[in-house]
């Protein structure tokens, strides 16, 4: 994965693109550095998709074949 790196621009161009700036973050992926005086003073990058939780992300996905409970025939000695 290659970083292109974040594309700078004066806060007063940033106040009167404000919203222009934002949907092509959104659209592209790529960040914008806001500079006050040549000096970084903010970063505009866009959010990250929310992770799905694990809880519950096989389901539907297993099929249990047989009997899981019941005891099995075979005798076993758990002190060995």
């Amino acid at each position: 994965m290659v970083m292109k790196p974040a594309r700078s621009m004066k806060a007063s161009e940033f106040k009167a693109k404000c919203l222009e700036v934002m949907d092509d973050v959104a659209r592209t992926g790529d960040s914008v550095v806001v500079t006050k005086r040549g000096k970084p003073v903010a970063k505009l990058c866009p959010i990250a998709p929310p992770l799905s939780p694990l809880w519950g992300c096989m389901k539907g996905r297993i099929e249990i074949l047989g009997d899981i409970i019941s005891p099995i025939d075979v005798e076993w000695d758990a002190e060995r």
